[in-house]
């Protein structure tokens, strides 16, 4: 997956090319696109973690994109895995080529040496290395390992500002990578001489583990602030890079034109339908008819020829696609037409994955129209209530900017769509508010009303609805 595939962030869109020609990849397109470019050139960058975080990955990753022709890649290990360990592990990774081993990318262990003598052996070893093989990359794994060896703070200051002295002198970008904390920072001197610094963090989630990748400092750079989410596979690193309010374009006016729910009646009760480019929250308990009001407006959409995306955490495929063939439809027929459904399981449902997928398809397929079904889930995805409500927050603004016409789904407990955090949040943000009731003993009866809509008159009154063959109705 590209930039391409991101939404647009606010990072500095103002460097030059010269800048950017001294950027030197991470072998990974969103860890570029959150640095802004990639790292600087002949820069000192630590890459900080703790143990299983993904930094020996990350740099692995890094050496074998941006090993070829020309200056070699050093790898040296100290006193944290041997090396043929390190070796082994890499062979599982799709980014590995045994091609390049031995010659563009060099692993050499120094642990013994280390061991043997001690911090202060660490400036020889890697003068020689320079003056020997001229490295265009250095990598130290791990380096604070080697911090750990020297016997005062009078030492560890001289052994950075000697190693410092000498990659500034041989141009070479040296990533330094160790199991540091936050604290950290402030205490050791490799810090303040870093041009950049990353964290790669890890906690556990119930029965999983949440990733998240960050950059706490990038020197000449404008980088993509926060923590983004990211996942270990067989690629390396799968980052998720966070979603951020859009620009508003110069000159920007909402969309004048009037596109159909799909459901008989409502358009009316709506003063002529939905404005395109609005945003719609459905509320109502289970069982109220929001799924089959989303599937007639995604529906719709296709008919009409828009492409039209339908985001779903609520059924399994199977069901879904029985409940649209019992709405008459072709699904088929329905699909050729633009509507794309995408199944996600809650149960493993991240919610930074979801939203860089939901963007990656809303622009290769140029979206018209958005459902998602649930909130709820995508709440649930959310382990942090202001991180989700900055994504819903952003969600929203891209939504406008892109014209995009969504429809968001929300279960609420009882008839009433307040009093939940979530459920408030999205009724403010939201251009239209919706809200469907299920009362009665004897017999079911299902309410629709209007709670609110932006620029637009429409029905205060309640309005009795009926679930059909044909799909959900407005009665007279």
């Amino acid at each position: 997956m590209g930039i391409a595939a991101f939404p647009d962030v606010d990072i500095d869109s103002s460097t030059g090319d010269a800048e950017r020609n001294e950027r030197m990849s991470s072998g990974n397109a969103e860890a570029d696109y959150i640095l802004g470019g990639g790292f600087p050139a002949d820069s000192i960058n630590i890459i900080m973690g703790h143990p299983g975080s993904g930094k020996t990955i990350f740099a692995e990753q890094l050496i074998f994109h941006n090993a070829g022709e020309g200056r070699p890649i050093l790898y040296f290990t100290t006193l944290s895995e041997p090396l043929p360990k390190v070796v082994r592990y890499l062979q599982g990774f799709r980014f590995f080529d045994e091609m390049k081993l031995g010659t563009q990318v060099i692993y050499e262990d120094v642990g013994p040496q280390l061991a043997k003598e001690g911090a202060p052996a660490l400036i020889p070893l890697l003068k020689d290395a320079i003056q020997t093989l001229s490295p265009k990359i250095i990598v130290i794994d791990s380096f604070k390992a080697v911090h750990d060896l020297a016997p005062s703070v009078a030492e560890r200051r001289r052994m950075v500002y000697e190693m410092t002295a000498l990659l500034t002198a041989y141009g070479t970008t040296a990533f330094l990578l160790g199991e540091y904390t936050e604290d950290d920072i402030l205490l050791y001197p490799e810090f303040a001489v870093a041009d950049g610094i990353l964290e790669l963090s890890r906690r556990r989630l119930g029965n999983r583990d949440e990733r998240y990748f960050r950059v706490y400092k990038l020197r000449g750079s404008r980088y993509l602030e926060g923590a983004h989410a990211f996942r270990i596979t067989d690629s390396g690193l799968d980052i998720y890079p966070r979603l951020v309010s859009p620009r508003i374009p110069e000159g920007y006016e909402p969309a004048s034109e009037r596109i159909s729910m799909g459901v008989g009646g409502l358009d009316e009760m709506l003063g002529g339908g939905l404005w395109r480019g609005t945003t719609t929250l459905l509320g109502g308990p289970s069982g109220a008819g929001k799924t089959t009001i989303g599937l007639q407006f995604a529906l719709e959409g296709a008919r009409c020829g828009e492409p039209t995306l339908y985001m779903n955490f609520q059924e399994n495929p199977t069901q879904l696609m029985r409940t649209i063939r019992g709405l008459g439809f072709d699904l088929e027929e329905a699909q050729a037409q633009g509507l794309d459904l995408v199944y996600a399981s809650p149960v493993e449902l991240q919610i930074d994955s979801i939203i860089v997928d939901m963007f990656r398809r809303i622009q290769q397929r140029g979206v018209r129209r958005l459902v998602i079904d649930a909130l709820g889930d995508l709440a649930s995805a959310a382990t942090d209530p202001q991180r989700l409500h900055d994504y819903l927050y952003a969600l929203v603004q891209h939504f406008a900017v892109s014209t995009i016409t969504s429809v968001l789904n929300v279960e609420t407990k009882g008839n009433t769509i307040s009093g939940n955090g979530m459920q408030d949040a999205m009724s403010y943000l939201s251009d239209n508010v919706l809200l469907l009731t299920v009362e009665g003993e004897e017999r079911t009866r299902r309410t629709l009303r209007v709670l609110k809509t932006r620029g637009s008159a429409h029905d205060t009154k309640v309005r009795e609805v009926e679930i059909s063959a044909a799909g959900l109705s407005i009665l007279e």
